[in-house]
């Protein structure tokens, strides 16, 4: 029962240092995208942990699980894991990780069923302030320009995604503008970001009191804009993305004192026209090989026993 409880160990370590060390480091604002990669391979590393735990304390509490877990295992590899010892902690364990793993997947199902139906209570207004015209097609990427007198502009995923934008944002933008924020919004749509704001949105409010996973919200909503800020940027140049960025949220009070929901709006700011230096290439690839064996190290601790035995 050692190994289950190595990785029981793991996953704690793991959900309270990894965002420290994140977000104290300043290397995630010059690769937005390689950070989230990281991120993702954290929480994946966590969860990992947390499979494999309670798979092999099932395994320890019940003779039918270990039958299935150890089937084509040699008896030296299944007597190498002394699950004989586990006793009743390991029935406890595996039941209470068992639940934890259905109320994540409750609390993901209940997400995207809240999307759901935000996407069609959207859609449905949509097509009331723009209905379509006669022989216009329903299907296929599509502005569309609403009466506004709040400049806005946002994306709407699904199958026939539409980015909507409101006329006082067009008067606002000027030149290029416009077509950075569209480049903005069509960079969330294809990196499927709404997807990562779901996954990081359910395990927080499943498991708010667990670090790692509110952290993974917070950055997640942050680094998508700064990844999204870097396709169009790339595209239409720094300043105009910044300019974009103020002509449609100055009038929202985020440039001002006070927290708002947009207080990120002033550092994306800053940082576009402050133009950070991308990492090397070869350091990118380093950080993005690495996070990709973190998920793998549990892994390993699991199999450890078990090659011991055979070696």
């Amino acid at each position: 029962m050692m190994v289950p409880a190595a990785l029981l160990l793991l996953g704690a370590l793991t959900a309270l240092l990894a965002p420290r060390l994140l977000t104290r480091a300043h290397w995630p604002d010059r690769e937005p995208v390689v950070a989230l990669w990281v991120w993702q391979c954290v929480v994946a590393a966590v969860l990992v942990c947390c499979v494999l735990s309670m798979t092999l304390s099932a395994a320890a509490a019940w003779v039918a699980v270990r039958g299935q877990v150890f089937a084509p295992a040699p008896h030296a590899v299944v007597d190498a894991y002394a699950l004989s010892t586990g006793g009743p902690w390991a029935a406890t364990i595996a039941v209470l990780l068992a639940c934890g793993g259905a109320w994540s997947a409750a609390m993901l199902i209940r997400e995207i069923a809240r999307a759901r139906a935000r996407r069609r209570h959207d859609r449905a207004e949509l097509l009331v302030r723009a209905p379509l015209l006669p022989g216009e097609e329903p299907e296929g990427d599509r502005l569309v320009v609403l009466e506004g007198e709040r400049p806005d502009a946002r994306w709407l995923p699904g199958a026939a995604p539409r980015l909507v934008i409101t006329t006082a944002a067009l008067r606002r933008l000027k030149g290029k503008q416009l077509d950075a924020v569209l480049a903005h919004e069509q960079g969330h749509a294809r990196a499927r970001h709404d997807w990562l704001l779901h996954t990081s949105a359910a395990l927080a409010q499943g498991f708010p009191q667990v670090p790692v996973f509110a952290a993974f919200r917070d950055e997640m909503h942050r680094l998508v804009e700064l990844a999204a800020d870097d396709v169009a940027s790339r595209r239409f140049g720094r300043l105009t993305t910044a300019l974009a960025l103020v002509e449609l949220n100055e009038d929202r009070g985020v440039f001002g004192p006070g927290a708002v929901p947009e207080a990120h709006v002033p550092q994306r700011v800053q940082r576009l026209l402050a133009s950070p230096e991308r990492l090397p290439a070869v350091h990118r690839l380093g950080l993005t090989a690495t996070a990709a064996l973190v998920p793998a190290i549990p892994v390993l601790v699991a199999f450890v026993p078990g090659l011991r035995a055979l070696g």
